[in-house]
Formats: structure tokens, sequence, C-alpha cells
């Protein structure tokens, strides 16, 4: 072979190479996202509102895209491991995270050090439920209101005990204390453990999300919503407000999120065929009855001076407040 023969083949086979990278580049960018599964990290173990939220979205995404949408709990430390995980993730789109009002407004006012910045390393796509608390009582506790659990709870100050398996239900916790209802908060691992230890007559009062507390119904009863109205999922339930605590709300929320550096053409993609998800009748209604409330759909940069405000007004909380982490 000579040399201008040799030099030719090696120009014909860098080409080669230069295209074929060029053709895989193409086939893994962001115009053909997604073309392999996508993980969902939820930082709450499975059966919490977060989870049953993010398990419902996943399937419609699945749908939307063809591929797979897999939900990947990651629980620990009050959320801040598996967010701290997506933080760290390769901003390809094949990871994402079901923010949190916990992990994305509380933890980073609670802890000393939550594993990842909550405004720095992430971009939120969509708000996507908000998500109410209930106040029940065992089936064997002798009270049947939120008024007579007040009574009780003052008549042994401290000695009544709570259970709750999160930040948010900590916080309702400490709501109710600055109200003189003075209970003992208890923290459990997740919503499972907590309905266990409270139907099984180990804890007497549970504070958990609404979505949470319907999995107990007919054996809890639920005495108490923190909504401003009463909810069509807890028929006959009335609101804390109406029942000696007057303007005593709080909800939650769920937003889903990317690590920061995610490709705008993918953030874009998923943002939109979320709110096409979030537009359905049919997912409205299957909220509703899983005891979400719907979220109002916000630009992006709502979205993030939303969020940027609900960082302040916890910190502000649970300042006031004194919070600790269980």
């Amino acid at each position: 072979m000579t040399i201008a023969t040799r030099r030719a083949v090696l120009g014909l086979l860098a080409t080669a190479s230069l295209a074929a990278a060029t053709s895989g580049a193409h086939a893994q960018g962001p115009n053909d996202w997604p073309n392999r599964p996508v993980k969902i990290i939820v930082a709450y173990p499975a059966g919490q509102s977060t989870d049953i939220a993010t398990r419902y979205f996943a399937d419609k995404l699945s749908r939307v895209f063809g591929q797979g949408f897999v939900v990947d709990n990651k629980p620990g430390a009050g959320g801040n491991i598996g967010t701290a995980i997506a933080a760290r993730a390769t901003p390809d789109g094949y990871t994402l995270v079901m923010g949190a009002n916990g992990t994305h407004a509380m933890n980073p006012a609670l802890y000393t050090n939550v594993g990842y910045d909550a405004e720095k390393d992430f971009d939120a796509i969509v708000l996507t439920a908000l998500i109410p608390f209930a106040i029940s009582v065992g089936p064997n506790v002798p009270v049947n209101s939120l008024n007579e659990l007040i009574v009780l709870a003052r008549s042994k100050p401290g000695k009544v005990d709570a259970a709750f398996p999160s930040v948010t239900g900590q916080l309702v916790l400490e709501m109710l204390k600055q109200r003189d209802v003075p209970l003992f908060g208890i923290r459990f691992k997740g919503s499972a453990d907590a309905m266990t230890a409270t139907l099984g007559g180990h804890v007497p009062v549970l504070i958990d999300t609404v979505a949470a507390t319907r999995v107990g119904l007919g054996k809890i009863k639920p005495l108490a919503v923190t909504t401003a109205t009463p909810m069509a999922s807890m028929p006959g339930v009335k609101t804390a407000s109406e029942q000696s605590l007057p303007n005593f709300t709080l909800t939650a929320w769920n937003a889903l999120m990317v690590p920061r550096g995610v490709p705008m053409e993918i953030q874009n993609k998923l943002a939109t065929e979320m709110r096409k998800i979030l537009d359905l009748p049919e997912t409205q209604k299957a909220l509703g009855e899983l005891g979400f409330e719907r979220a109002p759909i916000r630009t992006t940069a709502e979205l993030n001076a939303w969020l940027r405000e609900e960082r302040r007004t916890y910190a502000e909380v649970i300042k006031t407040a004194n919070m600790k982490p269980e």
C-alpha cells in the first residue's frame, strides 16, 4: 500500500468514525429523549403521599412517551438522602425527582447540612399537586372530634402521643402546640409504620397527609383536615378551622424537578406533556379521590418565584417554632 493510498484509507476511516460518533450523539440527544427508561427519585418510603402521586404520573408519562418512567424510592433523613442523590445525578433527563415542600422548602432551614442546594441544584418543571393533612385517632381512642381531642390533650399535657412520618407532619404538630394542644410527637420512618402504630393502639393520634390517611378509612377516625374548606375525599370530616382552631391551615405540595443542567429541550418537552396530563379531567378526578388538591399551573418563572417564597415562609415558621429534626 502506497503512502498516498494509506492516507486516503485513514482519512475515510476517520470520516466514518466521526459520522458514527455524530450519529450516536444525535441518537442520545435532547430531540430523541427519552429513548430508554427514565427514573423518578422519590425521597420518601413507598406509600407516602409523594410516592402515591408520583406513581400515578409515572404511569401517565410512560404511556405518553412510550418509555418506562420508574419510581425509585430513596428514603432517609427526612428526604435529604434521596434528594442529594438526585442533585448529583447526570443531568441528561434520565433522572428526575419529585420535589416536596419538605425537601425543597423546609429541610434547608431545619437541618445544618442537607447535602444539596434546594435552589441551585435543581430546575423545577411543574407543580403537580397540593397535599392537605389530616389529624386522626385510632379506633379505640374515646374522642370523636378535634374539639374532644383538644380537651384530652390539655388534660394530659405532653402525655398524649401523636405519630407523624414527615417534616410537614412535624410542623402540623408544632402548630397545634402553639395553639395550646400539647401533644407529644413521635417520628416514624413512613406513613405505613405510623398507620400501623395508630391502628394497633400504640400511638393514639396520627398526623399525616389525607392521601396516606385514606388508606385506613373505616378503621382510623379522621377528626379534621388542614384545608380552608372541607374535602370531598374526606366526607363528613370538618376542617380544623371549624373546630376551635381558626385559620389553622397547612397544605404541602409536590413539584416535578430535574438536576440543574438538563437541556432545555428536554425540560420543555417534559413540562408540556405534564401540563397536558394535569389538565385531563381523569387526572383531576383521580388525584381528588386519592386525597390531593389541584395545583395551580404556573409558568417556570412563576413557579421558581413561588418556590423562593415558600422557602422564606417555612424558614420563618421553623425559626419561630424552634423546630429541630426528630
